[in-house]
């Protein structure tokens, strides 16, 4: 027992940490996040979040991100069907839920994911859904998914009433870096506890009218200037991005994975660029100033 808490801490701190360098990570990949109604990022108790789902697991990234809580939420079943992935995601507080296009063989494993999600909001827990049930590359919305509905039912089912929020999330493109994101949460007052599929219906109708207010899509678009330090990145975030995009095959997981591989591959370019100022016999200090300049001089390479 003695042994299971020490990892489970050790995880959690882990957990943390990462979410610190995804911030980070995240003020470089993008232009500017834009959030409306911040303050209800800081809400507590049992959370059911519901939001729209236009960019892949990078929606997911950004709005668990701004969040001053663990906050676990469903993700597409067939990318935990390696034991090894199943074991990592689920480290991340990710929940795998099945749709009818990954064989109806697996639909019954969707009651699990429902009585987890059950379970954690009872326990006081934060539940992200992307209640389109789908991720498709546009900001239209699609029709919702039951889900959602399903869960908060067996909730109350259970005497909590969870709070829920609705989270409109909108970009000014859907590919690459210096990216504009607007983010729009509100509050979801159901006033209603859901018993019938009329209900659930209703509680669709309500949703899809919020999620549309919310979701506003950024009318700036994303330049880059030409200066010394585009140049420098310019091999760099090239090669990335036509291998990331080979791999993809332009799939809704262009951006999502375009933003993990650069976030693990970003280190060992500022390590090249240490090692090359070091082989110059450039003092140590001016190598450390130049390296923060460049990281914190980033930002300024789109507008």
């Amino acid at each position: 027992m003695v042994r299971f808490f020490y990892i489970y801490r050790n995880i959690s701190r882990l957990i943390y940490l990462l979410k610190i360098i995804i911030r980070a990570a995240l003020w470089l990949f993008c232009n500017n996040i834009h959030i409306k109604n911040k303050h209800l990022f800081s809400k507590k108790g049992p959370l059911l979040i519901f939001a729209n789902h236009p960019n892949s697991f990078l929606d997911a990234i950004i709005i668990a991100s701004n969040y001053n809580r663990r906050v676990y939420f469903l993700a597409r079943g067939d990318v935990f069907n390696k034991p090894i992935f199943r074991f990592l995601l689920s480290t991340l507080n990710m929940i795998p839920v099945y749709r009818l296009r990954e064989g109806k063989e697996n639909l019954h494993l969707n009651d699990s994911t429902f009585k987890a999600s059950i379970k954690l909001l009872i326990k006081g827990e934060a539940v992200l859904i992307f209640i389109e049930g789908t991720c498709i590359n546009s900001h239209e919305l699609q029709p919702l998914k039951k889900g959602t509905a399903r869960i908060l039912e067996g909730v109350q089912e259970k005497g909590v009433f969870p709070a829920v929020q609705a989270i409109g999330i909108a970009y000014n493109q859907l590919r690459g870096i210096g990216k504009i994101v607007n983010i729009s949460i509100s509050n979801f007052n159901f006033n209603k506890q859901i018993l019938t599929s009329s209900d659930r219906v209703l509680f669709n109708k309500m949703a899809t009218i919020v999620l549309k207010e919310n979701t506003i899509q950024p009318a700036l678009k994303t330049n880059f200037k030409k200066t010394p330090l585009y140049y420098l990145y310019k091999p760099y975030y090239k090669f990335i991005y036509n291998w990331v995009a080979n791999k993809t095959k332009e799939t809704v997981f262009f951006d999502s994975v375009l933003f993990s591989v650069l976030l693990f591959t970003y280190p060992i370019f500022l390590g090249l660029l240490f090692s090359i100022l070091y082989f110059l016999h450039i003092p140590l200090p001016i190598i450390l100033i130049t390296l923060a300049s460049i990281i914190l001089l980033s930002k300024k390479i789109t507008y």
